[in-house]
């Protein structure tokens, strides 16, 4: 086995001495960035020879967790420990918490929801350079080339703001970086100074707090509105058309109702909402989700990943009102 895996390395130790050398297509993108971010051509330059190629980025964006079913995404984040970590965290920095749903409008269990999720409460921010992230994902990934290099841009800007050097920063394989696992231009137009010492630190729990809330307001959180609710389906030939892959919300309760899904709820017929299925570990399991659930996906383009969000919080809320 060790033999299997020699040339393998070799070849990414190549990559890695030639991820500065670019083809024709590839400096035309450079060319592109430093037009579109208002960079010198050499500065630009001379960010990407700091820059390293990794094949392990591009492995593992292949496969990632999303890519799984319900039933088996389920279990990688509502667990006793992320749960029972959740409530100590909520507890600790509560403060921030209730001051970021004053503030902002956005409760809580769901800005600790989605710090549990994205880095377990801060104990896992990623150990890959950012810089090395998106210069792999922008000029060596193509279905995602144009959106990490544009991140690549935002990430050479923001650098400039913070005052950091540019391998200073450590990530997400997709060069998320610090508590709330934001992207650079995330950062850049999301993060707030929370705490008031002058700097965005999202690597600063309380910081990090506060611009995940202000990420949620900015994406229009309705305060008070619920998420989703398990739903029952009497006709599963009545709703095939209403299910479809697009996050929008774009059904109303009304056109739902009539195709036989059922609810506990009582919900308006004019409410807006969408029916979805999971793979449950019994079969399809059908919920309504509303406006608050696409903003979660604006989070995370995912269904499964804002599903998980949404129950863990759940789970928070309840475990903190039974701590009081």
């Amino acid at each position: 086995m060790r033999l299997a895996l020699f040339p393998a390395a070799a070849l990414l130790l190549a990559s890695t001495a030639q991820a500065t050398e670019l083809n024709t297509e590839q400096q035309a993108w450079l060319e592109e960035l430093s037009q579109r971010f208002e960079l010198p051509a050499s500065e630009l330059t001379a960010a990407l020879k700091q820059a390293s190629y990794q094949q392990s980025i591009i492995d593992t964006i292949t496969r990632p967790a999303e890519s799984k079913p319900w039933n088996q995404y389920r279990p990688i984040f509502l667990t006793e420990k992320r749960l029972r970590q959740g409530l100590e965290f909520w507890q600790t920095h509560e403060a921030s918490l209730n001051r970021a749903a004053q503030e902002l409008q956005v409760p809580p269990q769901i800005v600790t929801a989605i710090i549990g999720v994205e880095t377990f409460y801060g104990s896992h921010m990623g150990k890959t350079r950012v810089l090395d992230a998106l210069y792999t994902l922008g000029f060596h990934y193509p279905p995602r080339g144009a959106f990490f290099r544009s991140e690549l841009g935002h990430y050479l800007q923001l650098a400039k703001e913070q005052g950091w050097s540019l391998t200073e920063q450590n990530g997400s394989y997709a060069g998320a970086m610090g508590m709330g696992q934001f992207i650079s231009s995330s950062y850049r137009h999301f993060a707030i100074d929370f705490d008031g010492d002058g700097t965005r630190d999202l690597f600063d729990t309380t910081d990090a707090i506060g611009s995940v809330a202000n990420y949620f307001r900015e994406h229009d959180w309705h305060w008070d509105e619920e998420v989703a609710y398990p739903a029952r389906v009497t006709d599963e030939n009545a709703i095939t058309g209403l299910l479809n892959p697009a996050l929008e919300i774009s059904n109303s309760w009304a056109e739902l109702s009539e195709a036989g899904v059922q609810l506990d709820s009582a919900l308006s017929p004019e409410t807006p909402v969408k029916l979805i299925r999971l793979d449950g570990e019994a079969g399809p399991e059908y919920w309504i989700v509303r406006h608050n659930f696409y903003v979660i996906t604006r989070y995370n383009r995912s269904p499964l990943y804002a599903m998980a969000v949404y129950q863990l919080s759940e789970q928070l809320k309840q475990a903190y009102e039974q701590s009081r």
